[in-house]
Formats: C-alpha cells, structure tokens, sequence
C-alpha cells in the first residue's frame, strides 16, 4: 500500500513537489528484493544485497566497504551492503530522500531526533521493531534483559521501540566517565614558579588568580598571562563545576538534578547559585577572567591554550586545549565559604536512541535484523566504536590478542602521536553498538585517553559527588518534547545572557528578583512539571 509522503516543512515540501516522479513512501525506492529468507544463519549461502542509508566522516572511505571492518562483516555474514553514504548535509539529504520517498531498506547512523522517529512512524516511513529485537536480535535482547534501563530508555511513550541504540560505558553508575564533563585544570608550572600551594578553597584560588595575573608567572616580563577563561555557556568548558563550592546543588548544563529522594531540583534560580555567580563576578572585576569569555570560539581559546596562556580553564581533556603535558594538572574540588565540597553531577549518558531504523519498504526484516544484531557481538561492537585491527594498509586502533580465559580481546595499540580521533574517524563503523563497563578486560582494554581521564576523576572528584543518579535522556511524546522545546528556546538565552550581565556588572537584590519572576514568565513551572511526570513513569517502567 502507497504512503503519503513524509515532509518536513516547507523545504522540503518543495522538495517534495521537485522530486515527485521518484515515487511516494510506499515505492521500491533503493530497497532491496524480497529473498524470502527465514530462519536466517550466517554466513548465508548465497550472497545477498541490503541497501542502507549512512554518514561518515570526509576522513574515511566514501565507500564504507572499503574500511576492513564492513569488508570482514560481509565475509561473516554473507549480506553486502549497498551503501548511499552520504558526507556533508546529512540530515537534510536524509530528510530529502524520506520527503520524495527515495527509502533505503534502513538507515546505518541515522542521526534520528526523537521528533523524529516518531514523526516517521506516524508517517509509515519506519517501522516498529520491537518483534525484531525479540525474534531474531539474541544480542541486544540479552543487553534488554540485563539492562532494562537502556529498553525503557529506547521505548517510545506508545510502547513501540522505533530504533536500535549506541551504548558506550566506561565505569557505571556515579563512577560512569560521563559523570563528569567540564573538568578544572590549573598550570602547576605557574604555582611552583610563584612559590605558591595548590589552592584549596574559593578564597585561595581567588589569590593564586591574583598571583597569576600581577606576578608574571611565565617569566617574560610581559602581563600577557590570562589566570581564568571559559567559553561561556553549554558544554565542557564553562565554569559551572565550580559552583557546587556555593553550597546546595551547583549547576550542570541542564540546571537540573535527581536528588536521593528521586525528587528535582532545577538549580538556576537557587540561591547558592547567585552566591556563586557573585564570586565570579567579584573575579571578573578584579581582572581575573578573560575579558573573551563571551565572545571567543573553540578555535581562539585553544590558541590561547597552546601558548600556555591560562592560569586556570575548563575543558573535557586537558590534551584538547594545552598539550599533554606536565603544565596543567586537575584543579582539586575547592571547599566553598560554606565549608561545601561538592561535585554535580552532569546528566550525560553514552546513549543515543535513534542510530538504526529500518524502513517501512524493507521486504527483509529477519535478515535486517540479525544483520544488525551482529553490531551488538561485543567483539564488532568494540570495533564499531573505535575502529578495528590487522589492517595493512593504515595504523590500526587495536591489536588481536585473548584475554586471561584465552578468548579474543581487542587491545588498544599505542598511537604513536596520531590524535586518536582522527584515527576514529577513518577506521570505525559507528552505528547502532554497546560497549558495556563489563567488557573492559574481557572483550578489549580502556583507551589509555580515557582510562587516563576515569582515573583523575577518581582521584579528585568521586567521593564529592553525592547523587545516586541523574536525569535520563527520557523518550517523551511529541507534545511534551515540542513544549520543552519551546520553553528552552526562550528560558535558556535568558538565563545565560542574565548570567553574563551580573559576571559584568554585578548582581542586586533587585536584579535577581526580577530574574525570578522572568523564569517564571517563561514557564519554569511548566518546564518542571513536564519533567516531573515523565521522570515519576520513566522510574515506574524501568523498575529503578
């Protein structure tokens, strides 16, 4: 039966319009032909052809078969992969494609907003896979099973799965890499020049700023040291970290945190927030901050950053900004006028929903789903995620060896300076996988970046954090994601532009009265209630 045609917008409604004689949802479009398969075991006998939707990075192969990691799967499994591996534009060729009903048989890296998923099932365009998983995907069934937190987090509100997931975990629960995004980094070579002991409290560091700035740390007689700068805002490297030492809940980028009693707290109207937003304010006027702090990108403050130009900054890995080097050392958790302690806890999880759907014109469910059942073998997973071994034409991410049982274990070889990233980029798969905390020492070894990083974290900030959990990446209904959407659009600008002035100008009585009733004008309640409802079924569901 013919669909209507999926459209998003007035784009590609033209769009639509342009492409109107490449048929409608319901056409063959690229997909495969019906090989009736049943009881599908790999490698098939005879060769068969899927064809499957992806984007890759410009650094790797435009043809996906060429990474060794698809050329050894088609060897397994029998199944290869016709590929429209789109680079740039992803999403608005995909959407383009969808609008003129030009449907793949799935789509490997889908990149599927929740809005999304849910818009294309309404529309026909994917499909539910719920039987898939429980039929014919031993692998991910079994990760369902154990982890039925990762089954309620893939479940729409109607009870549907829409999509398979990207899992990554490295440490669980609170001690979960995630847990912490923005790290505080301090030039060490700085302290040991001035004389000066690791700061311990807000006041010390307030003082080692002041040193930083008035003493010429560097020693080349020019005031060009900068001792603090962030990019203001979203992501690894605002300040918020630091306003756990104001006492009550700090601030993570979501400004919301799960208490121990399951209840939330949205953290930017509290009053240790404005004690803290005061402090660097007091820091900004003393010049203390980077006066680009609201203005400079990514691009100018690791330029900074290289020179080693910062007293104190804030970012995901040190190595990103200025070098792996024995400059910048972790700033430890400062202890607040309160006598606080404290570490929030970010909301990020190693989880994405919408990473493979199959489409509604796949003749081929059994064999698509076992397919993408092996993305979920620990062993491809491992190698979806970061890249494979034994090639011999470029460095390999791993190694092939066994672990203490004699089973093989990929081993992260040495990069011998190549940036690990980009390495990535050329050789993983990405697509729907889970790397689970029980596969480290079993199935592969920790990134020695990462492993590096966990092992800060566990040195200077775990015994700080104190919440059991944190707000999960919840599969709402359309209405309320699209409410959401439209109380951020306006709540969050505010709020950070709010914060800027008082860092500039300084915070009265007045003005942080005023703020107050402006989040409420602009449906903090709302906001919070929403998130409430969704947060008390999410914990009904996934038994928590």
């Amino acid at each position: 039966m013919k669909k209507k045609p999926f459209v998003l917008g007035t784009t590609l409604l033209t769009a639509t319009l342009l492409l109107a004689g490449c048929g409608n949802n319901g056409g063959s479009g690229t997909s495969a032909a019906d090989y009736e398969l049943e009881n599908v075991e790999f490698p098939l006998k005879e060769k068969v052809t899927l064809h499957l939707m992806t984007s890759s990075s410009p650094l790797a192969p435009s043809d996906p078969n060429e990474k060794l990691i698809f050329s050894r799967l088609e060897e397994e499994t029998g199944v290869h992969i016709e590929w429209n591996n789109i680079a740039d534009d992803y999403a608005e060729k995909r959407n383009l494609a969808i609008a003129a009903g030009d449907l793949p048989d799935a789509m490997f890296n889908a990149e599927a907003s929740d809005k999304e998923l849910l818009a294309w099932a309404e529309d026909g365009v994917i499909v539910p896979v719920n039987d898939l998983v429980d039929k014919y995907m031993p692998n991910l069934k079994a990760i369902y099973e154990k982890y039925p937190e990762y089954k309620e987090l893939a479940t729409a509100p109607d009870g549907n799965m829409y999509s398979f997931p990207w899992i990554e975990e490295l440490g669980e629960g609170k001690e979960s890499i995630h847990t912490v995004n923005g790290m505080a980094w301090i030039n060490v070579e700085w302290l040991d020049n001035l004389g000066l002991e690791m700061p311990e409290t807000t006041d010390d560091l307030m003082v080692v700023l002041e040193a930083f700035k008035n003493e010429d740390p560097n020693g080349n007689g020019e005031a060009d040291e900068i001792p603090m700068s962030f990019i203001d805002g979203n992501g690894n490297e605002d300040f918020k970290m630091l306003l756990a030492a104001f006492g009550g809940d700090g601030d993570n980028d979501n400004h919301l945190v799960v208490n121990n009693d399951r209840s939330l707290n949205y953290t930017a109207d509290d009053d240790s927030y404005r004690e803290g937003i005061e402090y660097f304010s007091e820091l900004y006027q003393k010049g203390l901050i980077d006066e680009e702090v609201f203005e400079h990108n990514w691009n100018s403050y690791v330029s900074k950053g290289n020179d080693q130009r910062y007293g104190v900054y804030f970012t995901w890995d040190k190595a990103n900004v200025t070098g792996a080097n024995d400059s910048y050392d972790v700033l430890p958790v400062l202890e607040g006028p309160h006598g606080d302690k404290k570490v929030t806890r970010t909301n990020n999880f190693g989880f994405f929903r919408g990473r493979f759907v199959v489409t509604s014109v796949n003749k081929n469910l059994e064999l698509t789903a076992r397919w993408a059942d092996k993305m979920y073998d620990p062993i491809q997973s491992v190698q979806n995620n970061w890249g494979t071994y034994g090639d011999e034409e470029q460095q390999n991410i791993f190694t092939l060896g066994t672990n203490e049982a004699g089973e093989p274990m990929l081993q992260h070889a040495p990069l011998d300076g190549t940036a690990p990233g980009e390495l990535r980029q050329k050789t993983e798969a990405g697509g729907p996988l889970a790397v689970l905390d029980e596969y480290y020492g079993v199935y592969t070894t920790s990134p020695d970046d990462a492993q590096w990083r966990l092992d800060l974290m566990h040195e200077h900030y775990l015994e700080f954090i104190e919440n059991d959990y944190n707000f999960p990446q919840m599969f709402m209904n359309v209405e309320d994601a699209n409410r959401i959407d439209q109380i951020l659009a306006d709540l969050n600008p505010y709020i950070y532009q709010q914060r800027a002035e008082w860092i500039i100008g300084g915070i009265t009585d007045e003005s942080w009265d005023n703020y107050l009733a402006e989040l409420e004008r602009l449906n903090l309640s709302e906001l919070m209630e929403i998130y409430e409802r969704n947060y008390d079924t999410y914990i009904s569901n996934s038994g928590e």
